[in-house]
């Protein structure tokens, strides 16, 4: 008697690019890349065929000395959002934090 092999394949892709991957684990995490149609920020993929809009969203608020997520322009960004019919995902650039030591 033979077994069918059971696989746990899943295909991802991005809306907004060419890029494509495959996850064999169930247990994967969401795969992520720097997007071309994002202009290089870090956006996640979507499992393949799932309808959706992700977009960048630019900071509104005043940067000042804060270090930040730029795209390749050098424009500042506070997030990526995933949009589907049945919900939103989104992935937030924090600023990062910095200090300095002074005697």
């Amino acid at each position: 008697m033979t077994l069918p092999l059971l696989t746990t394949d899943r295909l991802w892709t991005c809306p907004n690019c060419t890029m494509r991957a495959r996850t064999t684990r169930p247990d994967a995490p969401i795969p992520y890349h720097a997007c071309r149609g994002l202009n290089g920020l870090t956006a996640p993929l979507v499992p393949e065929g799932t309808r959706c809009k992700v977009e960048a969203v630019e900071r509104a608020d005043y940067v000042a000395g804060d270090l930040v997520q730029t795209d390749v322009d050098g424009r500042p960004y506070m997030s990526v959002i995933t949009t589907r019919d049945d919900g939103q995902d989104c992935a937030v650039f924090a600023p990062t934090a910095t200090g300095s030591a002074r005697e």
